[in-house]
């Protein structure tokens, strides 16, 4: 099977419906463009708010099958035979996570995964908003292929991406807002945040697709300048599309799974695991269990 997918960028405003129309029409180009899967930003619907703590921010969160975003994703999917990866604001009773849904190309609703590792720094204030995932990592069997979906912070963690990719991932796709670390201008994370992910793809040998957003925001207390530089790599690591540092873009690459599957295969490292000998990544202080 060949499937193509796309990573897109945008600045979000604080204009919710006006942000929702920008995703839209960025889905609509892509699936010109012949996407099967088209990758959106975390939190796309509105600026940042993580930036710092503000309790008002919480009535941004709704359940998932009353939010605009999926219902509005749903419809879209169904129409342009697209899959789309929803990041949205989840609120369920009490408790609120930074989630994505999943949603097929026949616009049904596949399931939700909730972001299960939770930042917090200047300008990345997410412990105050959302609460630890709870769904664990999850794969999820699209038209298009078999998907593994994991939230910005969640990138940084090998983990994450094996977790996804022993339960038969082929491409991992990776929704992001990253970029000026406030409190210290000085650092640039962009070529160490690519790396990371370029590790993950080749380590499991399968494509990934990154998609953060661009542009100044401004809070109380903290600006944040996002980097952009959205990517996808391919089954080695490579970076085969990148998009600049700043604007609006559309990234698309076409993967053959089959034959990706077959290479994976021959390389063995899945057949090579011990994980009867990774008890110390069980632990938080690196203890050895007993086997």
């Amino acid at each position: 099977m060949k499937t193509t997918v796309a990573a897109t960028q945008f600045a979000s405003t604080p204009d919710r419906t006006a942000n929702l129309a920008t995703a839209e029409r960025l889905v609509r180009e892509s699936a010109k463009q012949g996407a099967n899967i088209v990758l959106i930003q975390e939190l796309f619907e509105t600026p940042y708010f993580c930036k710092e703590h503000n309790p008002q921010c919480f009535s941004v969160a709704m359940p998932i099958a009353e939010n605009p975003a999926v219902r509005r994703f749903q419809d879209l999917a169904r129409e342009l035979n697209v899959v789309l990866p929803c990041s949205v604001y989840e609120r369920a009773g009490n408790a609120f996570y930074n989630s994505v849904a999943i949603i097929d190309a026949d616009g049904s609703l596949l399931g939700t995964y909730r972001k299960a590792h939770i930042p917090e720094s200047p300008g990345y204030h997410e412990k105050f908003y959302f609460s630890p995932g709870d769904t664990g990592f999850k794969v999820w069997p699209t038209r298009f292929g078999t998907i593994g979906v994991a939230i910005c912070w969640d990138q940084w963690f090998p983990e994450s991406a094996r977790a996804m990719a022993v339960q038969g991932a082929e491409i991992l796709f990776y929704p992001t807002a990253i970029g000026s670390e406030p409190q210290d201008l000085s650092i640039d994370s962009r070529d160490h945040w690519q790396r990371a992910m370029q590790g993950h793809a080749a380590s499991n040998i399968m494509p990934l697709v990154a998609s953060n957003r661009v542009g100044t925001e401004q809070g109380e207390r903290w600006q944040v300048t996002y980097y952009g530089s959205s990517f996808i790599a391919d089954q080695t690591g490579a970076i085969v599309k990148q998009a600049p540092r700043e604007g609006e873009a559309i990234l698309t690459a076409t993967f053959d799974l089959e034959a990706i599957r077959n290479y994976r295969n021959a390389w063995g490292v899945f057949r090579d695991r011990r994980p009867e000998l990774y008890g110390p990544i069980m632990t938080l202080d690196g203890r050895q269990r007993a086997i």
